[in-house]
């Protein structure tokens, strides 16, 4: 599956990144130091959609949106991971700068696989990943919606059907990348709380430095509460760079 592109440099750190000087302009103006319970949003940056939740990804230079806490969206600390085990106990995949749809609210049977954050019975979860320079952006693309898809609903121990798109252009909010979508099929989970389906969307952009990194969201489907494609479009289109 090429799964060992989509791992390269799961956990790396560029270095590259820079709050430009945010933390002392914070200390300097009471007026932002008060706003340091908000989310990260080292820039100050607004929502795309009023109202909603303010995601950033200083590592891999994402910043999104999601909707607000009354409609069950909760964004976990920048540095929260969330990641997926194979048998030996390595990473799958692995996400920061994340947020969950609906956390407990079903929780599925305790998956011994799933680390951190991930697997707590929300409906959706989305963050970013990435940093390694192997491949090309689309097969990064195509490997991130496909391993989140894998590794989320059923990994080695229930291989669940993935069906993978080409991977397309994605050219929004500073962004010159790619997205691709996995479609899943869950097998051999019975139980109320696994749903029978769910999708998976990347976008996957490359940085002046030549590494790679990923915005993935990937959501249950066929079960109540679920998230439109409209939902999720909507979500996707708030995505943008960072700018640093």
């Amino acid at each position: 599956m090429g799964m060992a592109v989509a791992l390269s440099g799961c956990n790396d750190d560029t270095g590259k990144s820079s709050d430009k000087g945010s933390d002392a302009a914070a200390s300097k103006t009471p007026s932002e130091s008060s706003k340091s319970a908000a989310p990260e949003s080292p820039s100050g940056d607004q929502p795309a959609v009023a109202g909603w939740q303010t995601q950033t990804s200083k590592k891999h230079h994402f910043r999104y949106d999601v909707p607000a806490k009354a409609k069950k969206w909760k964004l976990l600390p920048e540095e929260t991971a969330l990641s997926y085990l194979d048998k030996k106990g390595k990473p799958i995949v692995v996400m920061t700068a994340a947020a969950n749809y609906r956390e407990g609210g079903c929780p599925s049977s305790p998956n011994p696989k799933a680390l951190g954050e991930a697997g707590k019975g929300q409906l959706a979860t989305v963050g970013t990943t990435g940093g390694g320079k192997e491949g090309s952006l689309q097969e990064n693309a195509r490997n991130w919606a496909g391993n989140w898809g894998f590794a989320a609903y059923g990994g080695e121990d229930h291989k669940p059907k993935i069906k993978v798109s080409k991977p397309k252009p994605w050219k929004h909010g500073g962004i010159d990348g790619y997205t691709a979508t996995a479609e899943v099929t869950v097998t051999n989970r019975p139980g109320s709380c696994v749903p029978p389906k769910a999708v998976v969307h990347s976008i996957a952009q490359k940085l002046p430095d030549g590494t790679m990194h990923g915005w993935v969201i990937y959501a249950d489907q066929g079960v109540p509460k679920a998230l439109s494609g409209a939902e999720i479009k909507k979500i996707m289109s708030t995505v943008r760079a960072t700018g640093d």
